[in-house]
């Protein structure tokens, strides 16, 4: 099917009937110059998505993994996937050796939290993490999330493939996406946006950023704060 004919960015953007009170029309011109540019962005993200999708299958999951779920029960990479035939899996910065996980990481699924039950109706989505399941359990009580599913990467193996871990041993988030067709499971993608893709200036991060807090704060005039970070609790200092 031929793509669509699209009109181009600058006149959608010239044609926008938008005003707002008291506007110059110095604002005016910058805005639709800038809107012209979230157009492009936008359609950007669509031609990566599709990328993205048509991706050829990746390597079939051979490990023997398994993880302890809040039931206290192991399950195989498969049980995972429940009833669905894609699996996302985040790897929570919270290894044994940390009495509190990373705040970064927590924000993050702090969003997710909200939207868990809405994706879980698409896809599978869970949390691993190598702290045993009764840590994991006590933090997901202290937070006061329902819909997030954690899951014990107990001995790690799953984490150090997929690259939770760094060779060094220390921990790095991950997101990782799966697949299961025709019987097998496969690695489908990963957020591979590391310290090595960094650009200057800038903490490694994907894109989209699947993080709410950044989106929004790209949205403002202080935008993201260069040396600011979320804290698990500001009544603390976590």
């Amino acid at each position: 099917m031929d793509a669509p004919t699209l009109i181009p960015a600058d006149q959608l953007a010239r044609d926008n009937p938008m005003r707002f009170p008291n506007e110059s029309a110095e604002y005016r011109a910058a805005r639709a110059a800038l809107l012209a540019e979230e157009i492009e962005l936008r359609r950007h993200l669509e031609r990566v998505a599709a990328q993205r999708r048509a991706l050829p299958p990746g390597g079939p999951v051979t490990g023997d993994y398994r993880f302890v779920g809040e039931d206290g029960a192991t399950t195989d990479f498969a049980g995972l996937f429940g009833t669905k035939d894609t699996l996302v899996l985040y790897s929570y910065m919270f290894g044994p050796q940390r009495q509190r996980p990373c705040p970064m990481c927590t924000n993050l699924l702090g969003g997710w939290e909200g939207n868990a039950a809405d994706i879980g109706q698409q896809v599978s989505l869970a949390v691993i993490a190598r702290s045993p399941i009764d840590k994991l359990l006590a933090w997901k009580r202290e937070r006061g999330w329902r819909h997030l599913r954690l899951y014990s990467d107990a001995d790690g193996t799953y984490t150090r493939d997929y690259f939770g871990v760094l060779p060094d041993g220390s921990e790095i988030p991950a997101l990782n996406v799966f697949t299961r067709r025709d019987g097998t499971i496969r690695h489908f993608w990963s957020g591979e946006m590391t310290g090595a893709t960094a650009d200057p200036g800038q903490d490694p991060r994907g894109a989209p950023d699947p993080a709410p807090l950044w989106m929004v704060l790209d949205c403002t005039p202080g935008g993201r704060p260069p040396h600011w970070y979320p804290k698990l609790d500001y009544l603390s200092q976590d």
